[in-house]
């Protein structure tokens, strides 16, 4: 029994060939622009998430509350310290978002924003320029519309400085900057039972730096300036030649004690574990 076998010739493998070594060019050449579509769309994704996070690495909330309904009259040098702080910032490449007579619903949208940009390399700065007031060894942040007759309500209405802190820490940022130009005389302080007067010590958690303007249970008048003495000073030092942000604070210090007599001295709680810097000295520094 005889099968059949069939009879290819040599012309006809030779096609075959050919044809197979076409289609596994054309799979390459298909695989490689692929492959070169994903790199190029993750190098562009990784220059957008580098771009991004180097937005996000410097961050401020600057907030300057100066009418007060309860007040005798507004705060003028608040608005003017947050607006010349802002800008200082931002040319020190700060991310900053500047509130204005903050009422208590745009404190907190403003404390969620600055919640969500906050990465684990971020370094943040908060400044509160307006009506600080203690409860219970804590200090609370005013805002403009708070209705405030008794100690509770400032609890209810007011934000607590050590909570922005720990919000802060819970985020991971690097290092966290708090400036309080806040210790006035408490315009509810004829509504309380106890005894209210300028801010409670504040703990620096890790990594943290917090200025005020009055030692801790004492007032601080303002004076007649367009700025406050805190944030005029503060400016002063920040914008020096290779000095860092305690340094710069410790400075401020002592010139507002010095010139006041000791009248007036602000207060500096540190912990931090690495030089931050501002202006020409980040320059610097970034130059060496």
């Amino acid at each position: 029994m005889k099968f059949w076998q069939p009879r290819i010739s040599r012309r006809t493998i030779a096609v075959a060939a050919a044809l197979v070594g076409t289609v596994s060019l054309a799979i390459g050449a298909h695989a490689a622009l692929n492959k070169r579509a994903l790199d190029a769309a993750s190098a562009v994704a990784t220059e957008q998430g580098t771009d991004t996070a180097t937005k996000a690495s410097r961050l401020a909330l600057v907030i300057g509350n100066g009418h007060y309904p309860d007040a005798g009259e507004p705060l003028a040098q608040s608005i003017n310290d947050a607006r010349a702080l802002s800008a200082a910032l931002r040319r020190d490449g700060f991310d900053v978002d500047v509130v204005e007579d903050a009422s208590k619903d745009d404190m907190s949208r403003a404390i969620d924003r600055l919640r969500a940009k906050i990465r684990h390399d971020s370094v943040v700065m908060l400044f509160f320029g307006g009506y600080g007031v203690q409860v219970g060894r804590e200090s609370y942040m005013i805002p403009v519309d708070a209705a405030i007759w008794r100690e509770s309500d400032v609890r209810r209405d007011g934000f607590s400085v050590e909570a922005a802190l720990d919000m802060m820490k819970a985020q991971g940022a690097r290092a966290k900057l708090v400036v309080l130009d806040a210790s006035r005389r408490n315009p509810y302080e004829r509504r309380f039972r106890s005894f209210s007067h300028g801010l409670a010590p504040i703990a620096a958690p890790d990594n943290a730096l917090v200025l005020t303007s009055a030692t801790p249970g004492k007032v601080a008048e303002d004076s007649k300036g367009e700025n406050s003495v805190l944030v005029t000073e503060l400016l002063n030092h920040l914008n020096a030649q290779a000095v860092g942000a305690e340094a710069a604070f410790n400075k401020t210090r002592v010139a507002i004690s010095r010139a006041s007599e000791g009248e007036q001295v602000p207060s500096v709680s540190s912990s931090l574990l690495e030089d931050v810097r501002f202006g020409a000295a980040e320059a610097e520094a970034a130059g060496g």
